[in-house]
């Protein structure tokens, strides 16, 4: 994972430097560049790049493509960064130029951008491999980023912490369930807590128990590993908070889908059921980098739902917190009761605003695909909350509605309420009313990950494995409150 630092004029250490190209520079290029762009294509479109090796004593050069000029937004210049660093991959010490920003785009704006979009791409997760060959394949070590833009440095170190916590949720997300048991993620949440300003607590078992956790106790029947509840706060340092908001992250460690047991290949994956859970605690540790101004509380109930002896059973009733009864007609619909709990703390706190993130249906994909995630939401002005921050970060979100002709759905005979609907249709959206029975009537809005959480081939941004998807829309949503 490369280092990125700043300065205003370029290292003669480096190898290599970029050239960000927009479709109206090629005729201004020098005419050796303009000639090589020509025989081998480079027409400057968004994110196209082109290798130029060097030419004596100074640096190898990128082409790197912006596109038009009117339409370079901090989300081009992410991309072409990421397109770069994939194009420097074997070069250790690299530049990357930006001068006095780049377009319309500020330089402060435009320097963020470009460290997102080189050490996300950058990111490898190697922790398990056998030799350190993997590791030496992405050499890129150090990136000095050029700008005389004012506030630079500064935007660079929150960058840098937001990057990091994107890349600690990936890491999470990607560590198998065998090992990132409850307790293991509370000891890296510990661990990666210290020194960021935030308090942490863990209920254990007897606790959960006496709070009248139901939902999250019904889930971990089948368990070997005990369940653990974990509080993160965070108040902004100086100055009154602007507001409260509770953050709920969904943290199934494994998920064998319970007697409602999934197939050997839906399985495969489902070590990424607390992606959830790690997208909340990663941006709890960034917070006070991003010199977030409200106080934030983080919600996380963990467990793994397995199929042991006393494993919930298909037609049993559990009670949540808030005194509802539910009836489980399908154990492999488990997320929405640990997080039922975990609502109804966060709405108990009084905040004014919930907003929930989970892996939570495999409808919220079947409508949106696996690069967006559904949001839904009982307040507008929320949505709208994180509708804007979706676009400021390029983590796309899609709006779906919660249609109240829906609710009789969950109606029960033995309950308050069931678990899943009557048929298979809409499911992402009954899940969606399911949760909302548990905020209280609080501001609320909820983000159903669905397969956004894990990607399946190298994307941009993203390397094939664990996303870190949220944590950047929650930062940004949680920073410009």
């Amino acid at each position: 994972m490369p280092t990125v630092t700043v300065a205003t004029r370029p290292p003669k250490s480096a190898t290599a430097t970029d050239r960000p190209t927009t479709t109206s520079q090629l005729n201004k290029l020098p005419a050796a560049i303009k000639r090589a762009a020509k025989l081998q294509g480079f027409e400057a479109k968004p994110g196209q790049t082109l290798f130029l090796p060097a030419n004596g004593s100074g640096p190898a050069e990128v082409l790197v493509g912006l596109g038009k000029p009117a339409e370079v937004d901090a989300d081009r210049i992410r991309q072409a960064a990421a397109a770069y660093a994939k194009a420097v991959a074997g070069h250790q010490q690299v530049i990357c130029t930006l001068g006095a920003g780049v377009g319309s785009v500020e330089p402060a704006d435009a320097a963020v951008a470009a460290i997102e979009g080189i050490r996300l791409a950058s990111y490898r997760y190697t922790t398990l491999k056998e030799t350190t060959a993997a590791k030496r394949q992405i050499a890129l070590k150090k990136v000095t980023l050029v700008s005389a833009g004012r506030g630079v440095k500064g935007a660079v170190v929150a960058a840098n912490a937001v990057v990091d916590a994107v890349n600690l949720a990936r890491d999470l997300t990607n560590e198998p369930g065998g090992s990132l048991t409850p307790e293991a993620f509370v000891a890296k949440t510990r661990k990666a807590a210290a020194g960021t300003g935030v308090r942490v607590s863990v209920w254990d078992e007897e606790r959960i128990r006496a709070e009248k956790l139901g939902g999250l106790l019904a889930v971990n029947q089948g368990s070997e590993n005990p369940p653990r509840f974990l509080t993160i706060a965070y108040t902004p340092k100086g100055r009154t908070p602007k507001a409260k908001v509770a953050l709920v992250g969904k943290g199934i460690t494994f998920d064998s889908g319970g007697l409602s047991l999934k197939t050997a290949a839906g399985m495969m994956t489902m070590k990424i059921d607390m992606a959830g859970a790690a997208a909340v605690m990663a941006t709890m540790t960034a917070l006070s980098a991003a010199a977030v101004p409200v106080a934030v509380t983080g919600y996380i109930p963990l467990t793994d739902n397995m199929t042991g002896g006393n494993a919930q059973r298909p037609g049993d009733v559990f009670v949540a917190r808030n005194g509802m009864s539910v009836e489980v007609l399908n154990t492999d619909a488990e997320g929405r009761l640990v997080l039922a709990d975990a609502l109804s703390l966060a709405a108990e706190a009084e905040p004014d605003a919930i907003i929930d993130i989970a892996t939570l249906t495999g409808s919220a994909s079947a409508a949106l695909g696996t690069q967006i995630a559904a949001l839904m939401a009982s307040d507008d002005k929320l949505a709208a909350r994180v509708e804007a921050a979706s676009a400021r970060t390029g983590e796309k979100v899609w709006r779906l509605p919660l249609p109240e002709e829906y609710r009789g759905q969950l109606d029960s005979n033995v309950a308050d309420l069931r678990n899943i609907g009557n048929g298979p249709y809409g499911g992402a959206l009954i899940a969606g009313l399911f949760l909302k029975e548990f905020t209280d009537g609080r501001p609320w809005a909820h983000i159903d990950l669905g397969l956004s959480a894990m990607a399946d081939a190298d994307r941009g941004l993203t390397p094939k494995g664990g996303t870190g998807f949220g944590v950047r829309v929650l930062i940004d949503t949680l920073a410009n409150w």
